[in-house]
């Protein structure tokens, strides 16, 4: 079903996914008036870190200019510089937050509108999607990647806009003041920017890799924990923390090597930029002794300041570059799943069945997931009321028919049709509002007990659950619980798996579809309880079609009519009598259940 975990082409270069950022970006438009602002706000604060050196080179040269002048420094020219300087610095601290907090703004909208499209996209998805994706690589998406998202959206897209800006200013300046002292700097600076290029080609791979990883973490870790029973019986464990293992050593090597190479960046911008200082004295000394009247020693000390500035932005540039990767990929895994192709849009279908007889018909039915048939030709009516049994060997098509019938797949030919209407000409929706659904394995949430019983539903009175409650046996339960219908249903609790499957079914009779589908509804009940669900089912099933999805043979013998399926035919149909009369796959499969080793 799945793919190799941690899979990749040794040879095959990595790089940063251009597309997924666009894509990403193109969120942001929603809110371009505020990215403008935060522009502008981040353009100003670089402006008040550019011009602060340029007044400390002023105040440094009144200073000198005081000490060797014979009326000595003046003061009153001094204060004002400091005054001034101290405006402008906190001039740029407002201005920084400012920015941060409209960034901040942005960010989490733009999250929040992807997790938003996301929920959506869940809902618009086929189920094939949903077979061939473990959960725990959906939910990876929507938190890990999506918090990895908002993370880098947060924190490096206000500073990167900040550090060009500062960049490019500081540039200027270096240039303005001392071009020989400007040609130095780049010169070092430049050693740092190629080691920064090499360092991303490299790591984005590893980037890639451990998003994946992240996914298939999550996968395994839901898959384990929630079949954990079942694990624990069978002396699972090793297994499983073998495959946790192999997962959890390639997310520790692809984090390792990602982190350290995007880490290596930082101290070899700060080397770059301790040599950078190194070099400004030691040429701005020769050139002071070889009597350059254009630099003094408050150049020196501004030229200082400015190379710090300019080494400053390097190292945000490359800190955003590593934080830009992180994003890349996990917008790749996002957008993936966007991307996906979504069920057929049916909002120009406007017939809708309302009044429902219950008459279901299977005209020439054939389906498969590939290229191979599971359901070959089928055809059968069935008349409203009667009670349907689908038997069969495992993986002979009964669940198969059932989403057919749901509409959770699309036949590839053929036509299913309720009350002679095709259901392809109906929403799904409306499709789904004609069903009642009872499965095997259980559903609740943590809510009400009802809110667990009236989903979906509106205006369900307290003596209609009463009554629903007490045909499927629930009466004394309820009564048991510290506020009735008003209890949380949670862990502390602790239902059984045939308490739960009595909730299932009141939830379906609350319900009051016209056609039901009932896949082993009582599998997971003791005898006794067994008796009183099926006294609920037969109450539950009169006047309405139902199909029941039968492995235990001994509870469908009260059918109407009992569908025998093997390899996607119906190879016999009739009464529990009928079949067993005729001596053949029923009745082998029947007696097959009651022989004894």
């Amino acid at each position: 079903m799945h793919g190799p975990m941690g899979k990749h082409h040794p040879g095959k270069k990595e790089k940063l996914d251009v597309k997924s950022i666009k894509k990403l970006l193109g969120y942001c438009k929603a809110y371009l008036p505020s990215i403008i602002v935060s522009i502008i706000l981040a353009i100003s604060t670089a402006i008040t870190q550019i011009i602060g050196p340029k007044k400390i080179e002023n105040l440094m040269n009144i200073l000198t200019e005081g000490v060797s002048s014979i009326n000595g420094i003046d003061m009153s020219q001094f204060l004002n510089g400091c005054i001034i300087l101290v405006i402008i610095y906190v001039l740029g601290a407002l201005f920084g937050y400012a920015q941060q907090f409209i960034t901040a703004e942005v960010t989490q909208r733009t999250s929040k509108r992807l997790r938003t499209d996301i929920d959506v996209k869940i809902n618009k998805l086929p189920l094939k999607y949903f077979d061939t994706t473990t959960r725990g690589d959906i939910l990876s998406r929507v938190t890990n990647d999506v918090d990895t998202i908002s993370q880098t959206l947060g924190s490096t897209i206000a500073n990167l806009v900040n550090a060009i800006s500062l960049f490019i200013g500081v540039l200027f300046m270096m240039f303005y003041v001392n071009w020989i002292l400007a040609i130095v700097t780049i010169a070092t600076s430049i050693l740092g920017f190629a080691f920064m290029f090499i360092v991303m080609g490299i790591s984005q791979k590893y980037f890639n890799r451990r998003q994946k990883n992240l996914g298939q973490m999550n996968g395994h870790i839901e898959e384990i924990y929630t079949n954990h029973n079942v694990v624990k019986s069978y002396n699972g464990e090793e297994e499983a923390m073998k495959k946790f293992t192999v997962i959890n050593n390639n997310l520790f090597k692809n984090n390792f090597k990602s982190q350290f190479l995007s880490g290596m960046t930082h101290p070899v911008m700060n080397f770059v930029g301790n040599l950078s200082y190194a070099l400004i004295f030691i040429v701005g000394v020769a050139l002071i002794i070889n009597g350059s009247t254009a630099v003094g020693f408050g150049t020196i000390i501004s030229f200082t300041m400015y190379s710090r500035l300019f080494s400053q932005p390097l190292n945000t540039i490359a800190q955003s570059i590593s934080s830009i990767q992180q994003a890349s990929a996990a917008s790749k895994r996002v957008f993936e799943m966007l991307d996906e192709k979504e069920l057929e849009d049916e909002s120009n279908k406007t017939k809708v069945l309302t009044d429902v007889k219950g008459d279901v018909e299977f005209k020439n039915v054939k389906f498969g997931y590939s290229d191979e048939l599971i359901i070959k030709d089928f055809s059968i009516k069935l008349k409203a009321g009667q009670k349907v049994a689908i038997v069969g060997p495992t993986g002979a098509g009964k669940t198969t028919l059932v989403n057919l019938l749901m509409r959770f797949y699309e036949v590839n030919e053929g036509k299913i049709l309720i009350d002679g209407v095709p259901t392809n000409e109906l929403t799904r929706e409306n499709v789904h509002d004609l069903f009642d659904m009872i499965l095997q394995d259980t559903w609740l949430f943590e809510g009400t007990l009802r809110e667990n019983l009236v989903y979906n539903k509106e205006g369900i009175s307290d003596e209609t659950l009463d009554k629903v409650c007490k045909a499927v046996g629930l009466r004394h339960f309820v009564k048991s619980l510290p506020h009735g219908y008003d209890t949380i249903l949670d862990d502390s609790l602790s239902l059984s798996e045939g308490q739960k499957q009595q909730l299932t079914i009141a939830r379906a009779m609350i319900k009051n579809a016209p056609l039901l589908i009932l896949d082993e509804a009582t599998s997971s009940v003791d005898t006794r309880t067994e008796l009183v669900i099926q006294k609920a089912m037969d109450k539950l099933t009169k006047g309405r079609t139902s199909f029941v999805i039968a492995h235990r043979l001994s509870t469908i013998k009260n059918a109407d009519i009992i569908l025998v399926i093997n390899n996607g035919d119906i190879i016999e149909q009739g009464t529990h009598e009928e079949l067993l009369d005729k001596k053949g796959f029923y009745f082998d499969l029947y007696n097959s259940q009651f022989q004894t080793v």
